[in-house]
């Protein structure tokens, strides 16, 4: 893991998170010392732990809230992303739709009036995060892949979907990139976005909304006391009336939780930013976020300063479901995303990586958030959004609010909230069924999407795995 990538595009890559290597971050609030009591305490400092608290103080500004990070806020998976903030839900139409088919039409209403508030709430409280709602495109890097674009874009306009079919030329002219066979434009659905400064921003407006934020302050014990619960830190401890625990891919504080996720480490490269020259050799004038639809794929976007982000199409899993800061670097991947990313813009062949980095994903079996209580109802959990979760999160704490209020919402009613995913198995079963799925996930792609015995299978119990 220590080995340093060799592809010379990679020769001045730092191993830095982009969106963190800023200026303008935040300075740290302090650590909890001590002994202390709230109404409503929140574990995890990220986009669901940060939506949780201010949606809180939102309905009562009365309530004392509290959120606690174990590093600093937006370290973990929110300030690490690609920064495609979209609408669904889902984790993507198709899987929306497969999933939950009678309520997928709520689901997508729901889906766009949460980004719509997202991007109320960036405008009225002033956080320069560059919210852009460009849209998305999604590219067929196949002939086969082009024929199902073309299928999903019926079935998105049946549910409201407003999608433009693109063929070779039409998806060039928008992103010029001698490996497109076409595409889908799919307008509205989606922003790009700098993800830390997003969270950053919502940590300002909590603070100004009189949330206590504690960093450096780890988790390491919750229990019942009395009629609260305590949770246990290594400088001091919290009693809460409530607690929502928003912990993404680290080691969920309730044991039962454990089998449902699976963390999974994706890999992100930036480039340095292009020339006026090299902007007009690929177009991108529109700016969308892109996606290519193999099993196996790649995300892209550009950011403010014209500069490309890439990322995806390796996904790690370490046995164990090992969670570590050395695991964020990775040279192998590396090489092959800017191996990749080369074949896909040939026409950049001079350019070059400035940051390089990973982190983990918290993979469920059913793609997207699952959610549900502890503790007679003093404890909610939001978990599971399996790399969709800078939009999803807010309708993440918008449901852990209502289950720890007891309310009875339009949220709550559905199902996606009432059900629970496929728990993966245990080790080494586990490890042996990530590795044979990756291995059948990138022959699928090499024989034009047709899906072995072993997928087939995991189609048929449920138990979803993607790139």
């Amino acid at each position: 893991m220590g080995d340093l990538p060799r592809h010379p595009a990679l020769r001045d890559a730092a191993p830095v998170v982009f969106w963190l290597d800023d200026p303008e971050a935040p300075p740290p609030a302090p650590r909890l010392d001590g002994l202390t009591t709230c109404d409503l305490a929140i574990v995890g400092g990220g986009f669901t732990g940060l939506w949780s608290a201010l949606l809180a103080k939102e309905r009562n500004p009365a309530l004392d809230v509290v959120v606690l990070e174990a590093r600093r806020t937006a370290a973990a998976a929110s300030g690490r992303n690609g920064g495609f903030c979209d609408a669904s839900l889902t984790h993507g139409f198709a899987n929306g739709v497969s999933r939950f088919p009678g309520e997928i039409d709520t689901l997508e209403r729901l889906g766009i009036e949460n980004l719509d508030a997202i991007e109320s709430t960036v405008r009225e409280r002033g956080i320069q995060c560059g919210f852009e709602r460009t849209g998305m495109l999604d590219v067929a890097t196949e002939s086969w892949e082009q024929a199902e674009l073309v299928e999903v874009a019926d079935a998105m306009r049946a549910h409201g979907y407003r999608v433009d079919v693109l063929d070779a030329e039409a998806v060039r002219a928008q992103v010029a990139s001698p490996s497109y066979h076409g595409g889908l434009w799919i307008h509205d659905r989606t922003a790009i976005v700098n993800p830390a400064r997003l969270a950053w921003g919502l940590r300002r407006a909590c603070l100004e909304a009189g949330v206590r934020i504690y960093e450096y302050t780890a988790v390491t014990g919750l229990a019942p006391r009395s009629e609260r619960i305590r949770l246990t830190t290594a400088f001091g401890s919290i009693e809460a009336r409530r607690v929502a625990l928003a912990t993404n891919a680290d080691r969920a504080l309730l044991a039962r939780l454990r089998p449902f996720i699976l963390p999974v480490y994706d890999y992100v490269l930036v480039t340095e930013p292009l020339t006026a020259a090299q902007l007009a050799s690929i177009g991108w004038a529109n700016r969308q976020g892109v996606g290519d639809s193999g099993n196996q794929f790649h995300y892209y976007r550009l950011t403010a300063d014209s500069r490309i982000l890439w990322g995806g199409y390796d996904a790690i899993y370490h046995f164990g479901n090992r969670v570590d800061a050395e695991l964020e670097q990775r040279a192998a991947t590396f090489d092959k995303l800017a191996g990749h990313f080369l074949a896909t813009f040939p026409q950049l062949s001079g350019v070059r990586f400035t940051h390089r980095w990973g982190g983990a994903i918290d993979t469920c079996s059913r793609f997207c958030a699952f959610w549900g209580t502890g503790y007679g109802g003093r404890v909610a959990y939001a978990l599971g959004y399996t790399g969709l979760g800078v939009g999803a999160s807010r309708f993440g704490a918008q449901v852990m609010l209502d289950l720890l209020e007891g309310r009875r919402t339009e949220r709550t009613a559905l199902r996606m909230v009432r059900t629970r995913p496929i728990p993966f198995p245990p080790e080494p079963l586990r490890y042996g069924v990530v590795q044979l799925t990756r291995w059948s996930l990138d022959r699928a792609d090499r024989r034009e999407g047709r899906r072995n015995l072993w997928l087939r299978a995991l189609d048929a119990v449920g138990l979803g795995f993607d790139s």
